[in-house]
């Protein structure tokens, strides 16, 4: 990353007054203040010169300026208008010459389905309240994704990172590992943020898979893994019942993927789930195709 300026406490509470915006809990805001935390986070997101970054929740473009000096293209997703249209003055200020190298889109994370550009990676700091069903939309909507950094609230970082048989292990985990391989990167405090918010951050890591893990439909798929998980302390037999109709035909797919009726849902991994799923679009035994 080329060594320019990146902004600090003085800098982001300038424009924050200059664009007319106050950090909201709503938009679950809170702006980075350290120029080496974002350096930190660049560097451990790996960004390569050539890649395309897709950033979501610029506010500010504390990060947006570090990824204009890690990456050739940097496509910014903002929600906020006010914030969304102070985005390319502040590259023009603060990186003269990054304007054809940065796009501005205003919408919802959750909701774009298209980009100016194919991404490579996704480098962000995503909102607290949203944060895994961005990840996970972002993953299923751009499939050019191949590696990313995020940070988020740092008890949903270990649950995104878990494995089968943790106490955080849960729909996050296994949604997020079907598509990529993920680790929890690090812990950043509290007081690298404005306003400082009352819990540490996380940062999650990930590779997407080259290969799907199994031929199955991945809406089937999600549909057993939130069934599982609906009622932790159930078993499968009984949490899948109302998946598949009934407790015995609950145990009729389980027995057929190869899977204890008995087991939860916590005990599996997502190739579990995945031949669960592929048991339940297979045809009944004795039928006809």
């Amino acid at each position: 990353m080329r060594d320019n300026a990146l902004l600090g406490p003085a800098e982001i509470r300038e424009l924050a007054e200059r664009a007319g915006v106050r950090p909201t809990k709503t938009l679950g805001q809170n702006f980075v203040i350290d120029p080496n935390t974002i350096r930190r986070i660049i560097a451990t997101a790996g960004v390569e010169p050539g890649e395309t970054v897709l950033e979501v929740g610029p506010g500010l473009g504390s990060l947006t300026l570090g990824l204009l000096d890690a990456a050739e293209r940097v496509v910014a997703v903002e929600i906020d208008p006010p914030l969304a249209e102070q985005l390319p003055e502040t590259a023009a200020r603060f990186r003269p010459g990054s304007a054809g190298r940065l796009d501005v889109v205003l919408s919802d994370a959750l909701r774009v389905t298209e980009l100016p550009a194919a991404p490579d990676a996704l480098v962000a700091n995503l909102p607290y309240n949203v944060a895994v069903p961005v990840l996970i939309h972002l993953l299923e909507t751009f499939p050019t994704l191949k590696h990313g950094l995020v940070m988020v609230q740092d008890e949903v970082a270990d649950r995104l990172a878990a494995g089968p048989g943790s106490k955080v292990y849960g729909v996050p985990s296994v949604k997020a590992s079907w598509f990529a391989e993920v680790r929890k990167a690090g812990v950043i405090g509290t007081n690298v943020f404005w306003p400082a918010p009352k819990i540490r951050s996380g940062l999650v890591a990930f590779v997407r898979r080259e290969e799907p893990l199994a031929q199955v439909d991945r809406r089937t798929l999600f549909d057993v893994v939130d069934a599982a998980f609906a009622q932790r302390r159930k078993t499968l037999r009984s949490a899948l019942s109302g998946w598949a109709g009934s407790g015995a035909e609950a145990e009729r797919i389980l027995r057929r993927a190869g899977v204890d009726p008995g087991l939860r849902g916590e005990r599996l991994s997502v190739e579990d789930f995945a031949r669960i799923a592929a048991a339940a679009d297979a045809p009944a035994e004795g039928s006809r195709g």
